[in-house]
């Protein structure tokens, strides 16, 4: 007993007593009865009595300490004790009177707030009042004053400042009137219905808020309903859709009405409204396209969603369930247009309207995306895509080699290969698959193009086919720039006026090679491409010549650093402009 007694700690007020004061107890009480068993002794010489006694006095000794641990253990602890003492003093805490064999720790889940950007769906902690990727307040107005809304106020600072910039386009717009407008647009409340139904730990980036900025901006600038005619909405006929997809796709598009949630491919979803969507889409693609080709009206913006450009003759993906581009381009044909022309700027390729046009020579197919060797999504469309089975050269993929890209690429390709072949093709009607994912700010497309750049496209696009245009919406997916840029985009088909186009354009290195790079295999379609390409090669050779001057004048003056040290020390600071000779 005095052994198990002496291993055990006492905790008591301000700290502990070790194993060494209980063993000085101990001892002391050893010490005690000894002394008194050797008095005993010498007076009596009754040395078993003397032992019985002290076997006695430890034995009451040792029940008492065992008793007074036990209370201890009981007692509640003060509130000054440590980590260290409750670390030293693990016993204190046992509970002899319970069963914890089957003990489990709680579990205490700390619930992190956060909040989703209205603009770039880009998530957020909550104790943040602006967006860390786009800067947009947390309690944005864009999905009410569209881009006109301010980044970085809430909804409610911002009423005088939104009457006023709204004002002034108002103006801008007065002395025009619905009656004669010669721009129409074709939306439909119903497509947002189309939604992404499983809650997923991001929202989806094609989602009804896209539709919903860029009508909020059209309202606020008075541009429609004001200055647009608008078209009636109604669903595109399964015959017209058989001229562009396969029956069985038709019908797998359709079986979704009777579901509550489904998906084509992980990011392509659909939910019991979708069906209904997209076709509320096509047709408002198809009779646009109509209204624009018999004269009833000059050009025409699709306000429409889902997307189309992704979605195959089989297949629907890449968040595109049925093609718009394609049933408004056949739609067109089959008001009597004999040539058409689809532009497709959205950041992404066309694979579907590509694939669906691949033999068609009465339809030019033009893209400029992203490629980068196919590594970005949906990794077709390279320059060596040209068409197949006589209609090689009307399939025209311009595909950039990095993100970043920008307005002067863009134009520059504008200027000498979609508008040359272009021109040369003669087309009786326009559409640009217009998507708004290659916009500065976009979270997909990681791309710089501005509306500014949007608005020089357009208007040099105009220009062709008699000015027989019709907009189609892609992609795009920051709020900000898919409402500004197609506002830009709609002020053109309105006729504003539009900034003079930049001769010297000048492109990045990589831009300038794509460019190269489509003029050297498309020339054998287009020979009217060669001129262009031979100057292009002239100003690639003077490009290399200026950075080989350049680099070797770096090396001229730049004398390698560890001469500053050695016996070349005079020359180092001489080359490097700190000594001058006189």
């Amino acid at each position: 007993m005095v052994s198990e007694t002496v291993q055990v700690s006492c905790v008591t007020n301000g700290g502990t007593k070790s194993n060494e004061s209980f063993k000085r107890k101990h001892l002391g009480s050893d010490e005690h009865a000894s002394a008194s068993c050797h008095d005993s002794s010498n007076a009596k010489g009754d040395l078993g009595t003397a032992d019985r006694d002290m076997a006695a006095n430890i034995n009451e000794d040792t029940q008492a300490d065992d008793a007074s641990v036990c209370m201890q253990k009981k007692v509640r602890l003060p509130k000054e004790l440590t980590f260290q003492d409750m670390y030293n003093n693990q016993d204190a805490f046992d509970d002899d009177d319970e069963d914890d064999s089957d003990w489990e720790p709680v579990q205490k889940h700390i619930e992190i707030l956060k909040w989703f950007c209205t603009n770039c769906t880009m998530v957020n902690l909550d104790d943040v009042f602006l967006c860390d990727i786009c800067g947009e307040h947390k309690k944005s107005g864009i999905l009410r004053h569209g881009f006109y809304a301010s980044p970085f106020s809430p909804e409610v600072e911002l009423i005088q400042v939104e009457s006023e910039a709204i004002g002034r386009e108002k103006e801008i717009w007065s002395e025009a009137s619905a009656s004669n407008c010669s721009t129409a647009v074709g939306f439909d409340e119903r497509m947002l219905l189309h939604s992404e139904v499983e809650i997923k730990s991001h929202p989806h980036p094609e989602r009804p808020d896209r539709l919903r900025a860029i009508a909020a901006s059209l309202s606020a600038a008075g541009i429609f309903p004001g200055k647009c005619c608008p078209i009636p909405a109604r669903e595109i006929t399964v015959e017209e859709l058989q001229m562009v997809h396969s029956s069985e796709h038709i019908e797998v598009v359709e079986l979704t009405r009777q579901m509550f949630s489904s998906y084509f491919t992980p990011d392509t979803y659909a939910n019991e409204h979708s069906a209904h969507a997209a076709r509320l889409a096509a047709g408002l693609c198809a009779d646009l396209a109509s209204a624009i080709f018999s004269g009833r009206v000059r050009n025409g913006f699709a306000l429409v969603r889902p997307p189309g450009h992704h979605a195959g003759v089989t297949q629907a993906m890449g968040f595109c369930l049925h093609n718009n581009a394609a049933v408004a381009a056949l739609a067109a044909q089959a008001a009597g247009a004999k040539k058409v022309l689809i532009v497709d700027w959205d950041v992404h390729h066309g694979n579907g309207t590509q694939e669906i046009f691949d033999q068609n020579k009465s339809v030019l197919y033009i893209s400029l995306h992203r490629h980068e060797g196919g590594k970005f999504y949906p990794g077709t469309g390279s320059a060596f895509e040209v068409g197949t089975k006589g209609a090689e050269g009307y399939c025209v993929n311009i595909p950039w080699s990095r993100g970043g890209v920008g307005d002067n690429d863009y134009i520059f390709a504008f200027q000498h290969v979609v508008l040359p072949i272009a021109s040369k093709f003669a087309p009786d009607f326009t559409i640009i698959s217009a998507g708004f994912d290659a916009a500065r700010g976009d979270p997909l497309g990681c791309c710089d193009v501005t509306p500014a750049g949007y608005t020089q496209m357009t208007h040099m696009l105009s220009t062709l086919s008699g000015g027989k245009l019709l907009v189609v919406l892609e992609g795009g997916y920051n709020l900000r720039s898919i409402s500004s840029s197609a506002t830009a985009v709609i002020k053109v088909l309105l006729g504003e006026s539009c900034e003079c186009e930049p001769e010297n354009i000048v492109p990045s290195k990589a831009g300038l090679l794509t460019v190269l790079e489509v003029l050297k295999i498309q020339m054998k379609y287009w020979p009217n491409l060669s001129s262009s390409f031979e100057k292009l090669q002239l100003q690639r050779a003077m490009y290399s010549v200026e950075k080989h001057k350049q680099v070797k004048r770096r090396r001229v003056f730049e004398p390698p650093l560890w001469w500053r040290w050695g016996r070349k020390q005079l020359l180092f600071h001489i080359l490097t402009g700190h000594f001058h000779l006189k």
